[in-house]
Order: structure tokens, then C-alpha cells, then sequence
């Protein structure tokens, strides 16, 4: 008898064991298929609007093109309400033409320490599912990309390396780069980080006195703080 409930005993904890196992490759399967499904997803976006880029570049004899050494090209224009970009009948727009999942892309941000380059959308409203699947650009803030002032990025930490998940690996001195829509890439170089309250949103007003700057803005670990990152133009 003893043996028998010796033998049900060990069944029951080989069987769990399996259960748990099988738990964790479906959730980290799951999580690596979502993690390359986001990285094509967001590449192919980046792809679609540097090729827009270059092809204004083109079409407006040669200046602009993501190169960060040649003349922006003017194709500013306004947001609606709900921060998405408008285009009026010559073609003006903030936005760049180029759509990802239903929202304008305004830009691209690459910071090379954490392999990250994804596109920059707009979202008035700073809704859960924009930042479910871009880096947003926050508002209040600068209306476009690299302007003077102070520009807010938010992005999520998923723990999986996507978005901005491993911003806390992010140290001053690395580089950030933001491309607008006019092909300039501007060069930003981090000076500061620091954890604080979900509560505080001082950061998203601060004063750069007249100089180009950028904050971004994602969670800690453990969701209870954020963390925020700020870097000025070199």
C-alpha cells in the first residue's frame, strides 16, 4: 500500500512537472513568435518609409534622404484631433504618407546599445493600442520631429528586448537617432536617467533652453515606477 501511494505520489508531481514545463515552452514560444512578428512587422514599416523618403528625395532633385547630411525637404503641414496628420491639396502634411496598423508614421528612432529601430507614430490620444504597437510620440511636446524644445517618446517594456524593454540597459553617452520626415537624422547623446512616480509628468514640459532634446518614457520591471531617459542633440 505504501508503495502504491508512493508510486500515485511521484505520478502526480512527474505529471505536474510536464504540465509546468509545457506552460513555460508555450509562453516563451509565444513570446518569441510575438517579439519576430513585431520586428518584421515594425522593419518592414521603417523600410516603407525611408524608401517614401527617398523617393521625395528623388522626385525633388535630390534633396532630403536618409542620410542626415542633405537639405530637408518641406512637407510639414498640421495634425487633426486626434493627432493624426492631414494633408491639404498640395500634398502638405506632418505625417510622412506612410501608414503602420492605422496610424501616421512620423519618424524613425534608433538606439544602437539596445539594437532598436522602429517606427515613430502618432496618436493624440496616447491610447493603449498605439503604444501596443509603435514607439508614440507624446503630446504635449514639440508638434514635429527634431524640433527645439523637448520631444517625448513612450514605449512599453515587455521584457522581451522589444520596444523600449531594455532601456534600463542604457547608460550616458550612448546615441539616439530620430529621423523625421523631411530625411533628417538627428544625433542625440543620453545625459541623464532616473526612476520616478507614474504620477510625475514634469519631464514632458521641461525647459531645454532653446536646444533640441528628447525624453523617453517606459516602465520599470516591476511596472510600480518609470523610467526615463533624457538626451540632447550633439
Amino acid at each position: 500500500m505504501a508503495k502504491s501511494r508512493y508510486n500515485k505520489s511521484l505520478t502526480v508531481i512527474l505529471v505536474i512537472v510536464i504540465i509546468a514545463i509545457v506552460g513555460l515552452l508555450i509562453y516563451f514560444g509565444i513570446d518569441v513568435y510575438r517579439k519576430y512578428y513585431i520586428e518584421k512587422e515594425a522593419g518592414d514599416a521603417v523600410k516603407q518609409f525611408e524608401d517614401q523618403i527617398n523617393e521625395i528625395a528623388s522626385i525633388s532633385g535630390g534633396a532630403g534622404g536618409i542620410d542626415g547630411n542633405t537639405t530637408p525637404i518641406d512637407v510639414n503641414g498640421i495634425f487633426d484631433d486626434k493627432g493624426n496628420s492631414t494633408s491639404d491639396d498640395s500634398g502638405n502634411r506632418e505625417g510622412s504618407g506612410v501608414k503602420y496598423k492605422g496610424y501616421d508614421v512620423l519618424g524613425i528612432i534608433e538606439i544602437p546599445a539596445t539594437d532598436v529601430k522602429y517606427p515613430i507614430i502618432a496618436d493624440y490620444e496616447m491610447s493603449i493600442d498605439a503604444m501596443n504597437k509603435a514607439i508614440v510620440k507624446m503630446y504635449p511636446g514639440t508638434i514635429n520631429l527634431n524640433e527645439v524644445g523637448n520631444t517625448v517618446f513612450v514605449g512599453h517594456n515587455y521584457h522581451d528586448g522589444t520596444f523600449f524593454s531594455n532601456n534600463k540597459r542604457l547608460e550616458n553617452g550612448d546615441k539616439i537617432y530620430i529621423t523625421d520626415n523631411t530625411g533628417r537624422k538627428v544625433t542625440y547623446e543620453i545625459y541623464k536617467k532616473y526612476e520616478t512616480s507614474t504620477s510625475d509628468s514634469e519631464y514632458m514640459t521641461r525647459d531645454t533652453n532653446g536646444k533640441r532634446e528628447i525624453s523617453l518614457s517606459t516602465c520599470t520591471d516591476d511596472t510600480k515606477m518609470r523610467l526615463i531617459i533624457w538626451a540632447r542633440e550633439v
